[in-house]
């Protein structure tokens, strides 16, 4: 891959090896151009994964696009929000998630969670309860390579920050648009500041221990998650 990417990259960085990435691309060779596609003949377009934004994500969202239906990648609908993915979770399974509606599920980022937890229950249960096309997931947690649907996380910064998401009620609308990679409440400014006033400091889950630590110290999904 670096043999490929060599006219595009910055050769300049050096890795854990101690190397510089063009160094490393420099001896490398590609022995299947069928694996390795050339930029000029890409098997897509567009790569798997997109970054969204817009007043719910002023510092970006990720949603892994490759696993997204036509149908859903414009979709609009009204806020159901939940504090934790425990409470998602059991909401989809008693049937209380109607369709057309966007599950948002909060403070579950690098210090809400602590830990920025994997959202992979609460997606996996909304598509085996067959909503995948007809029902979103916005937060501020993680997924993985496994996820499918309409599912789009890393939302920074997030809600233990005090994001535009935890500013975010029940009915509120919800409007993604990944095209034009796009993902806003229909709320103005104003009145996204005034709900973010209205909340208590933010106070951690765990309170003691690593975690604890963890949830005090670590930066924005957007930057990484790490300590600082």
């Amino acid at each position: 891959m670096l043999k490929r990417l060599e006219g595009v990259i910055n050769k300049e960085c050096v890795t854990v090896t101690g190397k510089k990435i063009g160094e490393m691309a420099e001896k490398a060779k590609i022995y299947d151009e069928n694996v390795i596609k050339p930029l000029e003949n890409p098997i897509h377009k567009e790569g798997g994964i997109a970054i969204l934004w817009g007043n719910l994500a002023p510092r970006g969202a990720v949603v892994k696009t490759a696993a997204i239906s036509k149908k859903m990648m414009k979709f609009k609908g009204e806020a159901r929000v939940f504090d934790k993915e425990e409470d998602a979770v059991a909401a989809i399974l008693n049937r209380e998630i109607g369709e057309g509606e966007v599950i948002v599920i909060r403070y579950e980022g690098p210090k809400g969670g602590p830990g920025m937890r994997e959202m992979l229950t609460a997606t996996t249960v909304l598509m085996l309860s067959g909503m995948g096309e007809s029902v979103a997931l916005v937060t501020d947690g993680r997924f993985s390579g496994a996820t499918k649907g309409p599912c789009i996380g890393h939302v920074s910064p997030e809600a233990a920050e005090k994001g535009p998401i935890a500013a975010v009620e029940d009915g509120d609308e919800i409007e993604i648009d990944i095209p034009k990679r796009r993902l806003e409440v229909r709320l103005s400014n104003d009145e996204i500041e005034r709900g973010l006033k209205k909340l208590p400091d933010f106070e951690s889950r765990v309170k003691k221990g690593c975690l604890y630590r963890y949830s005090r110290l670590a930066s924005s999904a957007d930057e990484g998650g790490v300590m600082i």
